[in-house]
């Protein structure tokens, strides 16, 4: 076995590591992928569309455990090998894509801290900003001009677009403190930039700037910073948004409504090419995209334009929708996922392998006697339970796998989504949300 074909140790321990937690790792995913040649395909074409100054947006619609989180990281880290910048997070009740409390700047927030690149994992905000200013320096030396000029050329573009002038203007900033070597100055930039100032009196304070990013520009200050990679050098932007099923499972009807308001506005954008190198993956559950009183299919705009194709099945496949169903994983494609975990914790060595290709088949074998045909269709228990074998096997060497089989426990994956769901509330999210401590910000949050 050649070094080539080994696998890396630090990759080896973070797939080990999250699979044997419930969680999809964040590198080495090419170790262990297997089936659904054709959905990655189609979502390939969508990131070489991105990179070409295109848009794309698409649904993965997965049952709970079928690896759509798996799947959209995997997609992710094509992007990242194609040059484009990630921005990931998940919704939580705490994180929505528009309201008036605050959930859709907190998700902002999140998505900018994830801020990934091919060199760096996350935390990308502050190297991609620096090297939008190191190019311009560069390009004002070879044109003998002032870097301040060329800042100021490419910032234009911004300041023409909504909100734009303000994130220019904070990009500026940033640049006087590259050149004045003011790290304070530099901090306050990219906090502003990372919608982490609350209050437009702190950011005047620290900036001179009277807006901040809030609820209100949210999607706006996307596309803003879709331009700003693409001035940096990238290719394009890719926002990756999982676990959509939240805002299926809120409360209030008025709340669900102005959310997938706020993914009608994106969709309509997108495929009507009104953006550059702007990408979007919504990662949720069936019950999220067709309920007809609950998911985005009560909504008639949004259900008019995700509904399938009327031709596509028996036996008939689409790909070129925006919604993507995952199909289930056969039990062939666990036969080679195992094998593959196999392979990883041997590092990549054959003569390693704790378990013959008959303790796969007998542990397979023993899956489906205990939970059916969900060990394969929702095989987060069945990974979980096969890394924690092979760990046994590893740091007890004198036990025969044989006598471990039996002992393997895989219980059947439970779906929160099936728990009751709360009823629908009448909920005004338009009021306005004032703060006591800024007084500023009164008129600019009343709303008619």
């Amino acid at each position: 076995m050649t070094d080539s074909q080994k696998i890396r140790e630090r990759d080896r321990e973070a797939i080990l590591q999250s699979l044997r937690a419930g969680v999809v790792p964040r590198r080495g995913l090419q170790h262990v992928q297997v089936g659904r040649a054709k959905e990655l395909s189609a979502l390939v074409d969508d990131i070489d569309r991105v990179a070409d100054s295109g848009t794309a947006l698409r649904f993965i619609i997965g049952a709970y455990g079928s690896g759509k989180t798996f799947f959209l990281n995997l997609v992710r880290s094509v992007a990242l090998e194609r040059k484009l910048v990630t921005i990931t997070a998940d919704l939580t009740p705490d994180r929505r894509l528009i309201s008036t409390g605050g959930h859709a700047r907190t998700l902002y927030a999140e998505l900018m801290r994830n801020m990934s690149t091919r060199t760096s994992d996350s935390g990308a905000l502050p190297g991609v900003v620096e090297r939008f200013v190191s190019t311009a320096v560069r390009n004002a030396l070879a044109r003998d001009v002032k870097p301040t000029v060329v800042i100021q050329e490419g910032m234009a573009s911004l300041s023409e677009m909504a909100g734009g002038y303000d994130y220019a203007y904070v990009v500026e900033r940033y640049w006087t403190a590259y050149d004045t070597g003011d790290e304070q100055l530099k901090t306050n930039a990219i906090r502003w930039l990372r919608a982490e100032f609350t209050t437009r009196t702190d950011a005047r304070k620290a900036l001179g700037v009277r807006t901040i990013i809030d609820d209100a520009t949210f999607y706006d200050n996307l596309k803003l910073t879709a331009k700003l990679v693409r001035l940096a050098g990238y290719r394009g932007l890719l926002v990756c948004l999982d676990e959509l099923v939240n805002l299926y499972k809120l409360s209030s009807s008025k709340a669900r409504n102005t959310n997938y308001e706020q993914i009608l506005r994106i969709l309509n954008d997108c495929l009507q090419g009104n953006v550059e190198g702007l990408g979007f993956l919504f990662g949720g559950t069936p019950e999220f995209l067709t309920d007809t009183r609950r998911g985005l299919f009560s909504y008639e705009a949004l259900q008019s334009r995700l509904a399938e194709n009327t031709f596509a099945g028996n036996g008939l496949e689409d790909f070129s929708g925006p919604t993507i169903r995952l199909s289930n994983l056969a039990q062939e494609d666990i036969y080679i996922l195992l094998g593959k975990l196999r392979h990883v914790h041997a590092r990549g060595m054959t003569e390693g392998y704790l378990l013959p290709d008959a303790g796969i088949e007998s542990f397979m074998s023993h899956c489906f006697k205990k939970v059916g045909e969900s060990y394969f269709r929702t095989p987060r228990n069945t990974i979980r339970e096969f890394v924690n074998l092979l760990s046994i096997l590893e740091q007890n060497p004198e036990v025969n796998w044989s006598d471990l089989i039996d002992r393997v426990s895989v219980a059947t994956e439970a779906n929160p989504d099936e728990q009751p769901l709360p009823e629908d509330v009448e909920e005004d999210i338009n009021t306005p949300q004032v703060s006591r401590n800024d007084s500023d910000d009164v008129l600019t949050s009343f709303r008619l």
